[in-house]
């Protein structure tokens, strides 16, 4: 055994999307594992994505059934690397993820089911939802939230386009502006003031945007949590 290897984890298997977001839950796993499992010491972990103009374009389509084969495809390379169990941190593509978890080799963690765990475990009972255009009038997160007695509250139109745009103009292209960080606090604020008593950063390159300790509403940081209960799963805690 290596030493600071204290147990054997779990190889985790990770369905990217976009290349930032999937690039904070990989890093949150590796930097938060040794002090779980020693010194430098984390999970295997195998990474595997399409490009996210193949996703873009079926997204675009609504071909949701194109969507679950490209997660699909994705799964079967990193089950055939070793990977125990999958985790996709993108919480748009999850709109398939009803496709893609029957047909899967390997059992997967939901994001947005995480994220309600962990609402339903802080004591929250409406959430504001920031992310693609596509998740923030989708299924994904009321879907989600309403087994643990939790609404969901999205933005207006018009905000929810103006995100829509900084999420594909700016955060996946790894821009990061002091105008759309205090872009977001104003669209939580107007969320508060609807009855919203957190936000789900529900797109998983907001969290490299969004300062929790500057933020009108309490945060639920999707892409972290998602990583976290990897680490979780993978370590058997």
């Amino acid at each position: 055994m290596e030493s600071g290897i204290r147990r054997k984890a779990a190889h985790i298997g990770i369905v990217a999307c976009s290349a930032e977001g999937a690039a904070l839950c990989y890093r949150t796993i590796c930097a938060e594992a040794p002090a779980r499992m020693g010194e430098h010491a984390h999970p295997e972990i195998t990474m595997h994505t399409h490009p996210l103009a193949a996703y873009m374009a079926s997204i675009r389509a609504g071909d949701w059934p194109a969507v679950a084969e490209r997660m699909l495809d994705s799964c079967r390379r990193v089950a055939a690397c070793g990977a125990e169990f999958a985790i996709c941190p993108d919480n748009t593509i999850h709109q398939a993820f009803a496709l893609v978890e029957p047909r899967s080799p390997i059992p997967w963690l939901h994001i947005a089911r995480g994220v309600a765990a962990e609402a339903k475990h802080r004591g929250f009972a409406r959430l504001g939802i920031l992310g693609t255009r596509y998740l923030m009038e989708g299924p994904v997160y009321p879907d989600a939230l309403a087994p643990a007695g939790i609404a969901a509250l999205v933005p207006d139109k018009a905000d929810r386009e103006r995100i829509d745009a900084l999420i594909f103009r700016e955060l996946v292209n790894a821009v990061f502006t002091e105008d759309s960080r205090l872009y977001l606090n104003r669209v939580m604020a107007r969320l508060r003031a609807r009855g919203a008593d957190a936000a789900v950063l529900g797109c998983t390159e907001i969290p490299l945007l969004v300062r929790p300790d500057d933020a009108p509403l309490p945060t639920l940081d999707s892409t972290r949590l998602l990583a976290r209960a990897a680490l979780a799963r993978a370590i058997g805690a």
